[in-house]
């Protein structure tokens, strides 16, 4: 039987590249998007293309009714799901902590941290087996950044990330014994478009030579930590962290 997976902020980088992966090895998948809707639907077109049952469901993770609404419809289009990525966030120019408005700081924790509560608690809702689901897994993508802390560039990011590593630790104790794994994917300095959203699209390119493994990473490369920590073969690790950084 395919199992069912949501990968939200999937129009894009990582979501886009683990929504591929997914498809390939057997998923069905819903595509979440907020912004960029010709991109999901290619996106859709490639994955359906690899045989996956394809939906995408616009909706802004970090509202409370969007997230209900998006479950909802992959309960009514796909089944309830067997697998989360919790891939949705956003970046804001590099920037002091001086400088910064609570605007800002409130939007980064809102999409970065509440989202992935929300959709774990409906995930859990469904996967459970306290509420009568077949257990699941769940895939929260953090950053090596909640290590290293972005000083000088954006450390509300960071912090957001920071949250996240403590959101699956503590998570995959709460619920371990429902039959749902909870893990945790540190992308370190990846190609992707999230470094323009930042003011420094080459950012990679600028720091590569500090990166022991001498290059920036590819969001397949991530995509496919994602994709082994969700199968079976992961099946006797949670709460863990898996660092896709080059070593960095």
């Amino acid at each position: 039987m395919r199992r069912i997976a949501l990968i939200t902020g999937s129009s894009r980088g990582i979501g886009a590249a683990t929504a591929l992966r997914l498809a390939e090895d057997g998923y069905d998948i819903c595509i979440n998007y907020l912004k960029n809707t010709n991109a999901a639907q290619q996106l859709a077109m490639e994955a359906k293309s690899k045989g996956a049952k394809t939906i995408v469901t616009k909706a802004d993770v970090s509202k409370e009714d969007g997230v209900e609404e998006m479950f909802e419809h992959i309960d009514n289009e796909l089944g309830a799901i067997d697998c989360l990525v919790n891939n949705a966030g956003i970046l804001f120019h590099q920037m002091r902590v001086e400088d910064m408005t609570a605007a800002r700081i409130n939007r980064i924790l809102s999409t970065n941290v509440t989202s992935y509560f929300l959709c774990c608690r409906e995930a859990i809702k469904r996967m459970s087996n306290k509420h009568g689901g077949k257990g699941g897994s769940i895939v929260n993508v953090s950053s090596a950044a909640s290590r290293t802390g972005a000083g000088g560039e954006y450390v509300d990011y960071a912090s957001s990330k920071g949250a996240i590593d403590t959101l699956t630790k503590g998570l995959a104790i709460e619920v371990a014994n429902e039959g749902i794994r909870v893990n945790c994917v540190r992308p370190g300095y990846i190609y992707t478009d999230m470094h323009k959203d930042g003011g420094e699209p080459n950012r990679v390119d600028r720091i590569k030579e500090q990166i022991p493994l001498g290059r920036g990473g590819s969001a397949e490369e991530v995509a496919a930590a994602i994709a082994w920590l969700l199968s079976d073969e992961a099946s006797y690790s949670t709460g863990i962290f898996l660092d896709v950084s080059g070593g960095k």
